[in-house]
């Protein structure tokens, strides 16, 4: 197996592959729905179906709207059911050299993400669109404060004897917010509900393209299931409800670079949900009922991330959450390749320069193996001549043909597939390391040097997608060759040109991963076959 073939199996491989991904992207099957049975007579969870409004929420002529702001986070905030109508994020642009701030949630004509929570139940608050709180709060806007770490923002509403309060807790350089409910019942009965909490959407298409497959729907985590997407074509077949026995687990949308979810906590017997509502899909959690008595209090709490996907500061919020920073089926080798890639960031401060490093590293620790490769080709074709003597001999009969061949190379010492196996560990890694710079917030609008001011999107000019094929093209001359059909030739030499073509579209951070690893491979080639004349097992 010589180089050429290896390319075009790479070529293969990885189209193959991204195909694949957007084909699994479009049609990831959906599981089966599981309905909740919570027998308790403090805690129940009615089905969904009987308690939440079935139609999306209308204007209300009194609502407004406050303002919170932290130094990662501002956020709007409906004084009317206390809805997240609205999140920037302060550290990320809208756009490459963009002065304005990455909206997540929003809420404008034509596109509605918002952050929906609330309380139901025979005493909830929050029965329909047109039945919701209007709280009260003490002033338009919040900001925390030079040396404050944490934001709490107390929005209250009275009815029949019981007190509302809704507050939201904010900290210092997170993403993670929590929402309380405290109920005091002072109605002279005891008193029962429950709260929810919820993202919804309006139903967009999954998003992405061939050369960047990305994701945008839903997704959640159970106790069973660490990981799942959900997206919106299986919301619209079935509505989801899965039982979060003892109470971990969350509900997201998730899109690329940036997550929203949802976290019970302290909550077992919860119920994960989705349902439709026309053009909108909501995914979120519902807390068991608790039976207050008179004069006393419950208090209910969930936490809503609504930020970037920022791996470790996910995962210290709930278990999995992590996962939303989705590597694919070779995640255990694209997440220590991330792992070591922001290692090596953290002392270059420069992507561009990490994904160097890191391509150095790769290809230095596979070294024996691509030496192996290039002997086992040299050796190959060294044993041509034999081989074509051997089939001008025996004619057409293939069996006879196919032993001696076997008892040639074990004579020679020679392994035909020896040159395949490098390339076959190759691609995973590659396809790995594809996914981590894919899924790396950290790598949007990271500048390298000269004109490449985001790593995360496509050389402007092409320059670096044209030096890859050109060290292609470079590999393929130094490499020896065994192909001597005129058809076959013209196929491998017209192999750089179709690379090129697809790592015109690529981030312009992998195409950089990829010339330099061909670089790499160029210089690997230029000692190994030094070392093979020596021996005289080299030869064009």
């Amino acid at each position: 197996m010589d180089s050429q073939r290896n390319i075009l199996l790479i070529a293969l491989a990885l189209v193959s592959f991204l195909l694949f991904q957007q084909w699994q992207v479009a049609k990831n099957p959906a599981p089966q729905a599981v309905e909740q049975a919570q027998n308790s007579s403090t805690l129940t969870a009615p089905s969904m179906a009987d308690e939440l409004d079935p139609a999306p929420a209308v204007t209300n002529a009194s609502a407004k709207t406050i303002t919170v702001k932290t130094d990662v986070l501002t956020l709007s905030i409906d004084t009317v059911g206390g809805d997240v109508v609205k999140a920037e994020l302060n550290q990320y642009n809208a756009e490459l050299n963009s002065e304005d701030s990455f909206v997540l949630l929003k809420d404008i004509p034509g596109h509605q993400f918002i952050a929906q929570s609330g309380l139901v139940g025979p005493q909830g608050i929050d029965l329909s669109s047109n039945n919701r709180p209007n709280y009260t709060v003490s002033a338009d806007t919040f900001a925390l404060a030079d040396g404050q770490d944490e934001l709490r923002i107390p929005m209250t509403y009275q009815a029949n004897g019981l007190e509302y309060t809704k507050t939201f807790i904010l900290k210092r350089g997170s993403y993670a917010l929590d929402v309380e409910f405290d109920v005091v019942n002072q109605s002279g009965n005891n008193a029962t509900l429950g709260m929810y909490a919820h993202l919804r959407q309006n139903l967009l298409d999954a998003g992405g393209s061939l050369a960047m497959p990305t994701y945008r729907g839903g997704a959640y985590s159970t106790q069973d299931t660490r990981y799942k997407k959900y997206s919106f074509d299986d919301m619209q077949d079935r509505n989801l409800s899965l039982p979060l026995v003892n109470g971990e687990g969350w509900a997201a949308m998730i899109q690329h670079y940036f997550a929203s979810a949802w976290i019970p906590r302290d909550a077992a017997g919860s119920n994960l949900y989705t349902r439709v509502i026309g053009n909108l899909g909501d995914i979120g959690v519902r807390m068991p009922n608790k039976t207050i008595a008179n004069g006393e209090k419950a208090t209910f709490l969930a936490t809503l991330w609504v930020g970037p996907k920022l791996q470790d500061e996910m995962a210290a919020v709930a278990p999995n959450l992590d996962l939303v920073v989705d590597y694919g089926w070779l995640w255990f080798i694209a997440k220590p390749l991330h792992m070591l890639l922001s290692f090596i960031q953290s002392f270059v401060s420069n992507w561009g320069v990490a994904i160097i490093c890191l391509t150095f590293i790769v290809r230095g620790a596979m070294y024996p193996l691509t030496k192996a490769q290039y002997t086992s080709m040299a050796k190959m074709r060294m044993l041509q001549p034999k081989l074509q003597a051997m089939r001008e001999r025996i004619g057409d009969d293939r069996q006879r043909m196919s032993q001696e061949m076997m008892e040639l190379y074990k004579k020679e010492k020679v392994n035909p597939l020896g040159g395949c196996l490098p390339i076959f560990l190759q691609m995973p890694i590659f396809i790995a390391l594809y996914w981590s710079l894919m899924e790396s917030v950290e790598l949007r609008h990271s500048p390298f040097f000269g004109w490449i001011h985001d790593l995360s999107a496509q050389d402007p000019y092409y320059i670096l997608p044209l030096l890859m094929g050109v060290s292609m093209f470079m590999i393929q001359k130094m490499s020896p060759t065994t192909v001597t059909d005129p058809m076959q030739q013209k196929i491998m030499t017209f192999m750089p040109v179709m690379f090129t073509f697809f790592f015109l579209f690529f981030p312009s951070g992998l195409v950089i991963y990829w010339l330099v690893s061909n670089i790499v491979t160029l210089i690997q080639q230029t000692l190994i076959y030094k070392a093979l004349e020596k021996k005289g097992l080299h030869s064009k």
